[in-house]
């Protein structure tokens, strides 16, 4: 894609650190995550992906199951569903943000916005605009997507309730409703997620065990009453939830768990009082 005036740039928040911060490195590391997987045969289309946010070297192996699933496909539009991390300085925070940019740049080139949709959806839904945002659970997804589906425009969502907070479920069920509606088959959603945070390797297992379970029985009313009562741990709750409720709405069947690890896995360090991060690759499909 042609680079657009740096003015209206959302520029890389962790090129280098997070991920490679060349081109090349960064072409090459996704394309060596990629080709260790194959895609997992599904009974219909792909409507929704989940996704980790964590640094590559922790869940790039896990988050390319995903992406494999859709390489090649003709998906032009995006839907980033992600937790609000760090906050937004001189912006005010809302419960659905959006950048005032006019695109996403990561070493591989820029994403463009789909100014439209945010338009047509901020005619359904309250859109809190933001600038100069540093969140990474969205542009960690964009270089996978950048290699697995070349040219498409974005819509990235920050998300700034956690799933208990009061009104959390009905204003994620109508952002839910907006994002079908607007929604054709030239749109992906992703909720950029992790699971689990603890100081014990075992209890992350066994408490993403029973997410896992939820995920691929596609029940998404246990899975949310599930995350509500933190009987399982997800970062990226409430956008894993509006994923599935959308995807639902389009026609979805079912879901498919594609791949579960942990930090504990990639580092070999799974003694009891050492932090550990749980991550999920699932395919929602039609």
């Amino acid at each position: 894609m042609s680079p657009v005036a740096d003015s209206t740039i959302r520029p890389s928040a962790i090129a280098g650190a997070w991920y490679p911060g060349s081109a090349d490195s960064l072409r090459r590391t996704v394309e060596e995550y990629l080709a260790a997987v194959k895609p997992a045969p599904l009974p219909g289309r792909v409507l929704a992906l989940v996704s980790p946010h964590a640094g590559y070297v922790y869940s790039g192996s896990t988050a390319a199951h995903a992406f494999a699933q859709v390489r090649g496909a003709a998906f032009r539009r995006v839907i980033l569903l992600g937790p609000l991390h760090r906050r937004i300085w001189g912006s005010p925070l809302g419960s659905f943000m959006v950048p005032r940019e006019m695109a996403y740049r990561t070493p591989l080139g820029d994403v463009l916005l789909d100014r439209a949709f945010i338009a047509a959806l901020g005619q359904r839904v309250p859109l809190t605009p933001v600038s100069h945002d540093e969140e990474h659970s969205l542009e960690i997804e964009l270089p996978f997507l950048q290699v697995v589906l070349g040219d498409f425009s974005l819509v990235p969502i920050m998300l700034g309730d956690h799933i208990n907070d009061r009104g959390t479920v009905e204003r994620s069920a109508q952002l839910a409703t907006a994002l079908a509606a607007l929604s054709d088959d030239a749109t992906l959603i992703v909720a950029s997620t992790d699971l689990s945070h603890l100081d014990d390797y075992a209890e992350v297992i066994r408490t993403d065990r029973r997410l896992v379970e939820l995920v691929d029985a596609f029940d998404v009313d246990a899975l949310e009453r599930a995350l509500r009562a933190e009987e399982v741990l997800a970062c990226g709750a409430t956008g894993l939830v509006i994923a599935f409720r959308a995807a639902q709405q389009r026609g979805a069947r079912g879901a498919r768990v594609l791949a579960y690890t942990s930090s504990g896995d990639v580092t070999g360090r799974k003694q009891s009082g050492i932090y550990t991060v749980g991550y999920l690759a699932a395919a929602v499909y039609g």
